[in-house]
C-alpha cells in the first residue's frame, strides 16, 4: 500500500533564512488543547489567556526568542511572528525552519513529551500593511477564539 504524499508548507526555491518576517502557526499534536484556556471576556473586557503547565514552558522559550516580535498562545495552536535581520550568528538559528524545530525540541525537552504535530504553517510577510493586518489578527485572537479556523469543543 502506497502512503499519500504530503502537501509541500514552503514555498519552492524561497530563501527562509533571507531578512524578512514571517507568520508562523505551530499546531499542537492531533489539535489538542493543552496550552490554556480563553476565559472570561464580554462586549468590554477582552477574555483572558489563562495557561497550562505546558503553556507556561512554551511561554518561557517564546519570551526569550529574540527572532520573535508577537506571539499569542492559544488552547491548540501558537501565532507567533519572526523577524530574520539577515545576520548570521554561530549560536542562534538562522532560518525560520531552524527556529521552529529549536523552539519545539527545548519544549520536548523540558515536558518530556513532543506537544506539537510535525510539521508548521508559514506566510512571508509581504509589506507593512500585511504585517499590521497580522500583528491585529493576533493580537485579536484569544477574543476571537470561538470564529478561529483552530477552535474544537
Amino acid at each position: 500500500m502506497e502512503l499519500p504524499k504530503r502537501k509541500q508548507n514552503r514555498l519552492k526555491e524561497y530563501d527562509y533564512g533571507q531578512a524578512g518576517k514571517y507568520f508562523v502557526t505551530i499546531c499542537t499534536r492531533n489539535k489538542a488543547k493543552i496550552l490554556c484556556d480563553i476565559v472570561g471576556g464580554d462586549a468590554h473586557i477582552a477574555p483572558q489567556v489563562e495557561l497550562t503547565q505546558y503553556g507556561k514552558v512554551v511561554e518561557k522559550y517564546l519570551h526569550s526568542a529574540s527572532r520573535i516580535e508577537k506571539y499569542v498562545i492559544m488552547p491548540n495552536h501558537i501565532h507567533l511572528i519572526v523577524h530574520l535581520d539577515g545576520t548570521m550568528w554561530a549560536s542562534s538559528p538562522t532560518t525560520v525552519s531552524n527556529i521552529v524545530r529549536s523552539f519545539k525540541v527545548l519544549v520536548t525537552k523540558e515536558v518530556g513529551t513532543s506537544l506539537f504535530q510535525r510539521s508548521y504553517h508559514d506566510h512571508i510577510i509581504r509589506d507593512e500593511r500585511d504585517y499590521r493586518e497580522i500583528w491585529d489578527y493576533i493580537e485579536d485572537n484569544p477574543r476571537k477564539w470561538a470564529e478561529d479556523r483552530y477552535y474544537t469543543q
